[in-house]
């Protein structure tokens, strides 16, 4: 493969100087469009996929006759950045290292996933069935995209997701799970010079609520929860009649979140003030990842693979979801991590480093390979 450093870049720079957030559908659609050519250029089969709201998602195979998937990547197509981002800081780049909104989460990790097939051993390629998934709503928990998404998983061997390498060059091997709730207090108002005994504090409730999800919190088995955001009330004289909190919870052993799951929801069964009504809404969830024996073979391929490149693999443990934990939790073998070296994300500081692209395309491209040599 004879790779321009140049050529990549300018090829990267329409994914990032478009709007692209989670529903900034029309963003999205163009992000797709782009990416749907490069497959289609390849000849390999591309069908849109509806996501609801979140707009467009990508299937692309290039076996689509066949049942079984030998390996499935996936990418996503969102930022978590708003309207007047790109146009604010479209992206650049000095020696080493190149910035704008979405750059190592993921663009970066969407186009090195065409490189690395574009250039793929022809042994290798005739030998696999791949399919390649892009969904335009993973910042927000794939929550349009994860029954496609799984869908398509049930019939893979193994999952990889060209998410960013860490900082450190680390990729990683396992991921916390996620939820997210919200909580609604619904209570009775009254005036509170007048007659407050007749009120109902929905913001008291909320208030006992608060602690009793802090003291469900466990810092060595890694289940944390969060209140992260809070509203209620109308007014300092009036007794509040509603209020809500948003609460993310984190997690490795999907066991445990599953009894956190079982407190919140019985709390709502015995108020601490008389009166008041909880309603508990889960919004987002997503299991944790961890390796198994399967994946641990995986792992095992994918350091060979980086020995014979001259690259050291190290493996991280890391507390953001991705849509590797969808696939994990189905008992594929999931790696993660496979893009490009990059940090920074979710922030005006995101980074991509420069010297880490074509390593890791050819370290995807090894992999793959190798994957087809069993």
């Amino acid at each position: 493969m004879s790779f321009s450093l140049n050529k990549y870049l300018e090829e990267l720079r329409p994914l990032i100087n478009i709007d692209c957030g989670t529903l900034t559908v029309d963003g999205i659609d163009v992000v797709a469009t782009l990416m749907a050519q490069k497959y289609l250029d390849l000849g390999w089969n591309v069908k849109r996929i509806d996501c609801g709201i979140a707009g467009t998602g990508l299937e692309v195979r290039n076996k689509p006759q066949t049942d079984h998937i030998d390996v499935m990547l996936i990418g996503h197509m969102d930022t978590v950045f708003p309207v007047g981002t790109a146009a604010a800081r479209p992206m650049t780049h000095d020696d080493e290292r190149a910035y704008g909104p979405g750059v190592s989460d993921m663009k970066s990790g969407l186009l090195s996933v065409v490189y690395a097939l574009r250039d793929l051993d022809p042994t290798a390629l005739d030998a696999l069935s791949i399919c390649v998934c892009m969904n335009p709503d993973e910042e927000i928990g794939s929550l349009h995209s994860e029954t496609w998404l799984k869908s398509v998983a049930v019939n893979a061997k193994h999952v990889l997701v060209a998410e960013a390498a860490r900082a450190d060059g680390s990729l990683v091997k396992a991921r916390k799970g996620m939820a997210r709730y919200r909580l609604s207090f619904h209570g009775k108002a009254a005036h509170a010079g007048n007659e407050p005994q007749n009120g109902r504090s929905a913001i008291t409730e909320m208030a006992h609520w608060i602690l009793a999800i802090n003291a469900m919190t466990d810092f060595e088995s890694g289940t944390t929860l969060n209140a992260g955001v809070v509203s209620g009330g109308a007014g300092a004289n009036i007794v509040p009649d509603f209020a809500e909190v948003v609460v993310d919870v984190r997690f490795w052993d999907n066991d445990e979140y599953a009894a956190v799951d079982a407190q919140i929801r019985a709390l709502t069964e015995t108020p601490f003030i008389d009166g008041v009504t909880i309603t508990v809404e889960r919004e987002a969830h997503k299991p944790s990842m961890v390796p198994s024996p399967q994946t641990e073979v995986l792992m095992a391929q994918v350091e060979a693979v980086g020995k014979e490149l001259g690259i050291d693999i190290t493996w991280q443990a890391v507390g953001g979801g991705s849509d590797a934990n969808l696939t994990a939790v189905l008992g594929i073998p999931t790696l993660d991590g496979l893009g490009p070296i990059g940090a920074g994300f979710h922030s005006e500081d995101e980074w991509l480093d420069l010297a880490s692209i074509e390593p890791r395309i050819r370290l995807l491209q090894q992999v793959l390979v190798k994957i087809a040599q069993q």
